[in-house]
């Protein structure tokens, strides 16, 4: 991958703080462009519209999310570890942003509602990452699915209450304990779905 440009790493330093701090209402290139010591022209050298500099902010928080999830990918540990550990640290990551990074976590849920293609990717790249896991399962043994398609398409239905941002921000109220004992439930739910042949 090609090194940023010193420009516009600093655009996007920038940017990322205007938007954590103020939110999507407030956020501006001129005033990004002004923190970081140029003209509105030269950000837009580099991002062509607001939209597209908001969408490469929330961007560099999705790829950071995504190595995390491929280094539980990579691990040795068994599939069905894997697969718990990929589905509890996705779901805690979109959990803490909603949490801690309202601004952030509106900016995301604004991508994926209306499919951008940073969010399109992601879920692309972390759809492949529960295949690999799925696919190792069943070449231990561990998952023994009827139809592999069918059963991927399973977990991603199964656990979209806990991961997507639009069903997340329905559950903000819920207190931390109750969704964890929910989400643990589904785990055990999905594991045992995915050993017994049920789909």
């Amino acid at each position: 991958m090609p090194m940023r440009e010193p420009s516009e790493t600093r655009i996007l330093t920038v940017a990322s703080e205007h938007l954590r701090q103020y939110g999507l209402k407030r956020f501006t290139v001129v005033a990004v462009a002004e923190e970081a010591g140029m003209t509105h022209a030269n950000v837009y050298r580099y991002f062509p519209s607001r939209a597209a500099l908001v969408d490469a902010v929330v961007d560099v928080w999705l790829k950071a999310t995504e190595r995390r999830l491929a280094d539980i990918a990579d691990g040795p540990d068994p599939a069905d570890d894997k697969l718990e550990r990929l589905i509890l640290a996705l779901a805690k990551a979109n959990r803490d942003l909603l949490t801690e990074e309202p601004h952030l976590f509106s900016a995301l849920s604004q991508a994926v509602a209306k499919r951008h293609a940073i969010s399109r990717r992601n879920r692309a790249r972390v759809r492949a990452l529960f295949e690999r896991v799925v696919d190792e399962g069943i070449a231990s043994g561990t998952f023994e699915p009827r139809d592999r398609d069918r059963a991927i398409a399973f977990i991603i239905d199964a656990t979209h209450r806990f991961i997507h941002p639009a069903a997340l921000e329905l559950d903000a109220d819920v207190p931390q304990a109750s969704i964890d004992i929910r989400l643990s439930t589904l785990i055990r739910v999905i594991l045992r779905v995915l050993g017994s042949g049920i789909v």
